[in-house]
């Protein structure tokens, strides 16, 4: 590897030429607060929906304050995220229904579990199903604490007047499936995604805020699980004839996990007329002419790189300065994926970039701005613009506004 090689791992980034405003607040959601007020203040001018992008490097810490002042301006934001289908209701129904299968002898916590996720009969109303959770609750609490067979759990249903009459049925239905086969395997666990998407949909409409934002995620997650299940027929069928799997509930499960884990090399999104929240490794490529850069933290944006090499001798390995120039550096010292994601957030921006950060953490702590906010000449918004922007007449930074202007002089 040559010196040129070795420097080129952290070269400065290249600034975008368009205009670059910073707007610092003190803390995360007043940081979400100030991006959010922009955005809605940018279409107060007529700056078109599709023309704005708001890029995160994790969307883990900002997604939630950046849903909340969306809220707060009137603003309904996608977040262009992979659903995490293992971790929705639909799925955790199906894979907590394989579990009790797969049980000879259950606990009440394990055999509850579909309850508690909303199972419902195949032949069951709105009316009556799905349990409400307080119902579920008395009744669990009902139950012994030993492990049983479904057998001996139906007896103690019949026989409890404690218990919901409709724990019977639910007894009487995980008695009534067949052994794990692949055909038979589909058939119940299909049943129980419809039913859920019949009846147990509607109580998380019933739920939701009135962006319906949980009820638009639910219905992804239930069309996902619908197709997993659809899949793991073939897969099951498969892993059987290779015998690498056994025939069981527990292997169904198992191989359910797999294939929701194998997540689609798209993005999920549906609302083509929202603001669009991206993380940085989805802005490749893009071109919106006013990019907002959302947590510029040293630490976040880059992350912090944990090595048991001195931060010294990482730089020392990087020039290749003596005899030491002879080892291999490692191109996490740099911060390159954080770097090159960042780079694409600039060349995104066509008329304008505007980055955020904010300068406290939830304790109180100082955050320091990011590294990569050195590469580029930043105009600060002050902070009585600042405010400004936060009132009600909503006013856009001088700075901000200048990107307006920038439009008009290139179009013309």
């Amino acid at each position: 590897m040559t010196a040129e090689d070795r420097l080129s791992l952290s070269q400065p980034l290249d600034a975008p030429d368009v205009p670059i405003v910073e707007i610092e607040a003190r803390t995360r959601r007043a940081e979400a607060r100030n991006v959010m007020a922009t955005v809605a203040s940018l279409r107060d001018h007529g700056v078109p929906t599709r023309d704005i992008a708001v890029v995160v490097r994790d969307l883990d810490n900002y997604e939630e304050p950046l849903y909340r002042a969306s809220v707060h301006y009137g603003l309904t934001p996608v977040f262009w995220v992979q659903l995490r289908v293992t971790q929705t209701r639909p799925f955790a129904l199906i894979e907590s229904v394989c579990d009790v299968l797969a049980s000879d002898n259950p606990s009440r916590e394990v055999l509850c579990r579909p309850l508690e996720h909303r199972w419902a009969p195949p032949s069951a109303t709105s009316s009556e199903w799905p349990i409400d959770p307080k119902t579920v609750q008395v009744s669990m609490q009902a139950l012994p604490n030993e492990s049983r067979t479904l057998s001996e759990w139906h007896d103690e249903f019949e026989g409890n007047p404690e218990i919901d009459e409709r724990f019977v049925t639910y007894a009487e239905w995980l008695g009534d499936c067949p052994d794990p086969a692949p055909e038979a395997v589909t058939n119940v666990l299909t049943d129980v995604v419809e039913t859920y998407e019949e009846l147990g949909l509607p109580v998380t409409k019933e739920n939701d805020s009135p962006s319906l934002i949980a009820t638009e995620r639910d219905a992804r997650a239930t069309v996902r699980v619908k197709t997993l299940v659809q899949q793991l027929r073939h897969k099951y069928a498969d892993r059987l004839d290779e015998g690498t799997l056994d025939r069981s509930w527990s292997s169904v499960a198992e191989l359910s996990q797999l294939i929701a884990t194998q997540r689609p090399g798209r993005r999920e999104h549906s609302n083509a007329r929202a603001i669009d929240i991206l993380e940085a490794n989805d802005i490749w490529l893009l071109n919106v002419p006013y990019v907002l850069a959302v947590g510029l933290i040293d630490g976040e944006w880059p992350q912090q790189t944990e090595s048991a090499v001195p931060p010294e001798l990482q730089e020392a390995i990087l020039r290749g300065d003596g005899r030491i120039g002879t080892l291999a550096p490692r191109t996490a010292w740099t911060t390159g994926r954080d770097r090159d994601q960042f780079d694409d957030t600039l060349r995104a921006a066509g008329n304008g970039l505007i980055v955020t950060r904010h300068t406290e953490s939830t304790s109180g702590e100082e955050r320091r701005p990011s590294p990569l906010l050195d590469h580029l000449n930043t105009d600060l918004v002050p902070p009585d613009e600042r405010r400004q922007l936060m009132s009600e007449e909503r006013e856009l930074p001088n700075g901000v506004r200048a990107m307006l202007n920038h439009e008009v002089t290139d179009s013309e």
